[in-house]
């Protein structure tokens, strides 16, 4: 048998262990095929190696033992040793409960089981000793346990030594047996077969510098820990591994693309590029703008491909940015493209590339889902022949049918609302080579989140407006107060100025107490009879949709009642008050977004959060940094703070997933530092990973990574 040798830890390890990912979890004793299937279905558990990485969410401390004279109904959790001495059934048909009746000697408590009598029953014995564990109850004048855990005094060393871990369940589960318990039990025999040793995936090199435990003792101590600081070393251990892994990748394939996807060269900037900043430009671009559009000459100049994430606050410029991007192409004889999620952004992106172009004799078309078939017979053959040379559109740009004669630059705006592979069929519009990859994004993603989603693009933000906006003014108010916002927002609407006012539900729902948008639309009908009020959703059809925005953006309504469909894409200056009904319902990313969609315009705008007066502590906070910050940035950290990576609105990739088992990007910002130098630090000494030093982390990779769509290669 072929061994690896890792002195530092003692041991070796055969390699059949290195191949626990393959080795299926109905073989582990006390799985079986239908368990198996049962694991695999609700928590993705279907090998070894991925029971050993589902961690526990919690741990209790068991070390102490209660007497039952000591038991009060307040108490959190309790474990006590004694024996049953009774078992009795009470109830019948859904009442039917077993009560066992428990003591050790100063007092007797009960134990009451709703399901699964049978098994308790056939399980437990009376007059032997047992430990108990549960919450305790006051039930008349007594006290009771439901559902408690008992496992045998012989397993004392197992279950009530110190911190126990719990494991998150389903109902299926519990149904099934597999309760936290026997999870942890699973861990146990899992851990004992290997002999408590895992294949360590940290070179001695790496372990040496980061001084971090062995994986065998992290894996021991994390489902097993016997004290607090080992359960601490034990989280960093593992966080750091996941972290690092996940920036080895990423590190590693942006480095690979810059070595070997060759880009289209742009070496001119000629006659487009420069008759629209001399003669079109609206305004003068900000310093932000102009440090932008350097960095993108720099990368479509350098004969490898462009692949940046331009971030920048709503109303920041980044269309225009873009669009002096695509000059660029076109000035070295190539198309572009820009792809927006919505026919409404893309409509809108449209109309204001038009407008800066004015009398340019540059060919634009648009082409989305709505484009009738006759404008489209005529729109493709030009995209083919490059007498169009920009091109913007919705998902029908991916499609087989349109067909590029150059395309040199592809835009894609708020990239994370495509799915992986819509966008690689985007890339491979050219088939002659790689056109350059310019994302688009006015979510502000917080810096860890960045790092670990798009840690392999290039970053360029936009972090100024444009001269002349004033910022939004954010005031919070409950529902209770209706008539003066109705007074305010009729002031505003007299001085000429138009309203928004965005609801989070379409239809109204009995079991949630929000304002629905219908219900809201026969109010504002009702109350501002003298204007026109208007409604859009995402259930109307797409032509009913854009005649109701045509009505708002020319004027003609004044009032826009809406869903989140306006939450990018809009752009009517005249609108400056933003009613946001519910607020409380919303992320703070996306009430930000909702922010954005006033504040256009040179005169002063208002952003209203109406709420209830019942608003948890959490809810509260996130109004109160909505009201006292404009950043979009520090938004976007507060979020990720308050809400956890996997909440965050507009961030997570469509696609990829951002399953992390252990690691939190809210707070561990500095283990995904740590984790990323390292990385950086072994790819500047080995890039492919191929010495001796190295070779048991270009094992971890492909282990990891390999099979998988690497949608980092296609932006």
């Amino acid at each position: 048998m072929f061994y690896y040798s890792y002195s530092q830890q003692g041991y070796e390890v055969p390699r059949m262990q290195l191949d626990l990912d393959k080795r299926a979890i109905t073989y582990l004793p006390g799985v079986g095929p239908r368990r198996a299937e049962i694991l695999k279905q609700e928590i993705g558990v279907s090998s070894y190696e991925d029971l050993l990485y589902y961690f526990p969410y919690k741990y209790i401390d068991r070390s102490r033992f209660y007497r039952v004279n000591e038991v009060t109904g307040n108490m959190p959790f309790i474990q006590l040793k004694g024996k049953i001495v009774l078992f009795d059934q009470i109830g019948e048909g859904r009442t039917k409960r077993l009560i066992a009746k428990f003591t050790d000697g100063t007092g007797t408590i009960d134990l009451v089981w709703f399901k699964g009598l049978a098994y308790v029953t056939q399980k437990l014995k009376t007059d032997t000793e047992y430990i108990v564990f549960g919450r305790p109850t006051e039930f008349g004048h007594t006290y009771n346990i439901v559902h408690p855990d008992v496992d045998p005094i012989e397993q004392a060393g197992q279950v009530a030594n110190g911190l126990t871990p719990y494991y998150n369940t389903t109902e299926r589960m519990k149904k099934a047996f597999l309760n936290s318990r026997a999870l942890q039990n699973l861990q146990y025999t899992l851990l004992n077969s290997l002999g408590w040793k895992v294949p360590e995936t940290l070179p001695e090199a790496v372990l040496a510098k980061t001084h971090l435990m062995p994986l065998s003792e992290a894996m021991r101590h994390i489902h097993f820990p016997e004290s607090v600081q080992k359960l601490r070393e034990a989280q960093v251990r593992l966080k750091f591994d996941e972290l690092f892994f996940i920036q080895l990748h990423i590190l590693q394939t942006a480095q690979d693309r810059k070595l070997h996807l060759r880009g289209i060269p742009f070496p001119r900037v000629g006659t487009y590029f420069n008759t629209f900043y001399k003669d079109y430009l609206p305004f003068e671009l900000t310093n932000a703008q102009k440090r932008v559009v350097k960095e993108i000459r720099a990368d479509m100049g350098s004969g490898r491909q462009m692949n940046r994430l331009l971030q920048g606050d709503v109303g920041s410029g980044k269309t225009l940015v873009g669009l002096l991007a695509m000059l660029l192409a076109l000035d070295n004889g190539c198309q572009a493209c820009m792809m927006a999620p919505t026919e409404i952004l893309a409509t809108q992106h449209y109309a204001t590339v038009k407008a800066f172009l004015q009398d340019m004799d540059i060919q634009v078309a648009l082409l989305t889902g709505s484009t009738k078939k006759r404008e489209r017979d005529k729109i493709l053959p030009a995209i083919a022949r490059g007498e169009i040379q920009i091109v913007i559109g919705t998902h029908a740009l991916i499609e087989d049918t349109v067909i590029f004669s150059s395309l040199g630059l592809a835009i894609i705006d708020e990239q994370h609302r495509f799915g992986v592979e819509q966008r690689a069929r985007l890339w491979k519009k050219n088939t002659q080579t790689v056109p350059h990859v310019l994302v688009m994004t006015a979510t502000p993603i917080p810096r860890t989140l960045a790092m670990t989603l798009y840690g392999d693009l290039d970053v360029s933000v936009i972090d100024e407006l444009p001269p002349g906006r004033k910022p939004i003014v954010t005031l919070h108010r409950y529902d209770t107060k209706r008539k003066e916002l109705f007074n305010f927002l009729r002031k505003e609407i007299e001085k000429g100025r138009q309203v928004y006012v965005v609801y989070p539900l379409i239809e109204g729902n009995e079991k949630l107490d929000y304002k629905s948008l219908e219900e809201g639309f026969e109010v504002f009908k009702e109350e501002f009879k003298e204007y026109t009020v208007c409604m859009v959703h995402g259930r109307l059809k797409p032509a009913d949709k854009e005649r109701e925005m045509q009505r708002f953006v020319s004027g003609e309504a004044q009032i826009l009642l809406a869903t989140t469909v306006i939450e990018v894409g809009v752009n009517v200056p005249n609108a400056s008050v933003m009613v946001i009904e519910s607020a409380e319902r919303f992320g703070l990313s996306q009430l930000h977004q909702l922010r954005g969609r006033v504040g256009r315009g040179a005169e002063q705008s208002y952003c209203i959060l109406v709420s209830s007066y019942k608003l948890s502590h959490e809810t509260r906070k996130r109004l109160e940094i909505m009201v006292n910050s404009n950043n979009g940035f520090e938004i976007a950290e507060a979020d990720l703070r308050l809400r956890g990576q996997g909440d965050i609105e507009g961030t997570r990739q469509s696609g990829e997933g951002l399953d992390l088992k252990i690691a939190n990007l809210a707070t561990d910002g500095q283990i995904l530092q740590y984790a990323r130098s390292i990385a950086a630090e072994i790819l500047n000494e080995d890039p492919q990973l191929m010495s001796e030093t190295y070779r048991l982390l270009n094992e971890r990779l492909r282990q990891l990574f390999s099979g998988k769509l690497n949608w980092r290669l296609i932006s």
